[in-house]
C-alpha cells in the first residue's frame, strides 16, 4: 500500500508511486476532505469505517424508495408525459437525443424484471439510456434523475 500525504486544508492526496489527485475536481461539491492536524495521526481504517457507517445509515431509506417505486404503477400516458417533460420541456439536465432511447427501453425493456409499468421501470429506462453517454455526462444526468423523478412523482396525476 502506498503512503498517503497531504497538507492541512488541501484537497490533494498523493500515493507513493501514483499521480497526485485533486479530489475536489472529481465530483465538485461532493467531496468532503478528512481533516487531520498531523498526517501521522490519520487512520485510514477509521476513515473508511466512518464512510461505511454513513453509507449503511442511508441504505434503508433508499431500499424503501426502490420498493415503493416498484409498487407504483404508471399508465402509458403518464410515462410518455414524464419522458416529454424530461427531454422536450428540459426539466431534466440530460441530452435530448436520448428521449427515443428512454421511450424504447421503457415500452420494450431488455429485461423481464422491468416489464411492469412502474416508476422503477421508468427510472431503469433512463439510467440504461444514460449508459450511452461518456462517464462525466452520465454521472451528471444520473445524479439529476432521482431529484427529477422525486419531484415529478410527489405531484398528483
Amino acid at each position: 500500500m502506498g503512503n498517503i500525504a497531504g497538507r492541512p486544508g488541501d484537497e490533494r492526496v498523493t500515493c507513493k508511486g501514483s499521480a497526485e489527485l485533486e479530489l475536489g475536481n472529481i465530483v465538485p461539491g461532493e467531496f468532503t476532505p478528512v481533516l487531520a492536524k498531523h498526517s501521522k495521526s490519520f487512520s485510514l481504517i477509521d476513515c473508511i469505517s466512518v464512510g461505511v457507517d454513513r453509507m449503511q445509515r442511508n441504505f434503508e431509506p433508499m431500499r424503501r424508495q426502490v420498493e415503493a417505486w416498484q409498487r407504483r404503477e404508471l399508465t402509458d400516458v403518464t410515462a410518455k408525459v414524464v419522458i416529454y417533460e424530461a427531454f422536450v420541456e428540459g426539466r431534466l439536465e440530460a441530452p435530448k437525443h436520448l428521449a427515443r432511447t428512454v421511450h424504447d427501453l421503457y415500452f420494450e425493456p431488455e429485461y423481464e424484471e422491468f416489464r411492469p409499468r412502474t416508476i422503477w421501470s421508468l427510472s431503469n429506462a433512463f439510467t440504461s439510456a444514460f449508459k450511452k453517454l461518456d462517464p462525466i455526462p452520465q454521472f451528471k444526468a444520473t445524479a439529476k434523475l432521482g431529484e427529477f423523478l422525486e419531484a415529478r412523482f410527489s405531484q398528483s396525476f
